[in-house]
């Protein structure tokens, strides 16, 4: 993966290009909800765990860690959240997708599928990976629910698997999609994305 490169990933429904400091204005109207950030690793519902968040996921990129997306619901032409490639191990054709979290409004409108739909297709279409990961924590239903919606596979439970907020230790919900399924998902649960692309 060329983390220089600047991707851009497109369809009817969502824009995903790479996140930069200059979305912090933007972010501020979708971020500022408590309930958004309960499961996650870290907080960014206030104006400096924000721009901590945002400056980290830069970071990433510039480390090759981590290549963080901002999402516009092109429906609106607002920045609605964002998410991230992370994990990426390019000997072993697999890397996972996290980081992802959408404001309220945008939630339940299937902005999120449009957004996983382009994160699968450039993973294994273009990037040549084999299996790609997905992860959360046990207590988040409404993720682990929305997972599986999608086609996800849940393979196990990792016990007592990291640090969380607050220094909780949280155990952590491995789901995974293989190149062979997304041949199936992209015609069943993507359809509608995959036919308008394929017209």
């Amino acid at each position: 993966m060329d983390f220089s490169q600047d991707i851009i990933l497109e369809n009817n429904r969502a824009l995903l290009r790479p996140l930069a400091a200059t979305d912090f204005e933007a972010l501020q109207a979708v971020a500022f909800d408590p309930e958004l950030w309960q499961f996650t690793l870290t907080r960014a519902d206030d104006k400096i765990s924000l721009a901590g968040y945002i400056a980290a996921a830069v970071q990433g990129r510039e480390a090759h860690f981590r290549y963080p997306f901002a999402i516009i619901d092109k429906e609106t032409n607002r920045v609605a959240g964002s998410t991230s490639y992370y994990n990426i191990a390019a000997e072993d054709a697999r890397l996972s997708i996290g980081y992802t979290w959408l404001g309220t409004d945008f939630q339940r409108t299937g902005l999120n599928r449009a957004v996983k739909y382009l994160l699968f297709r450039y993973a294994f279409e273009v990037l040549g990976c084999e299996r790609v990961e997905l992860e959360t924590d046990a207590h988040n239903q409404k993720s682990k629910e929305a997972m599986r919606r999608m086609g996800a596979v849940e393979e196990g439970t990792l016990r007592s698997h990291r640090y969380t907020q607050n220094g909780r230790r949280r155990d952590t919900v491995i789901f995974s999609v293989i190149k062979p399924e997304w041949n199936v998902l992209r015609q069943g649960t993507f359809h509608e994305f995959d036919a308008r692309e394929s017209a």
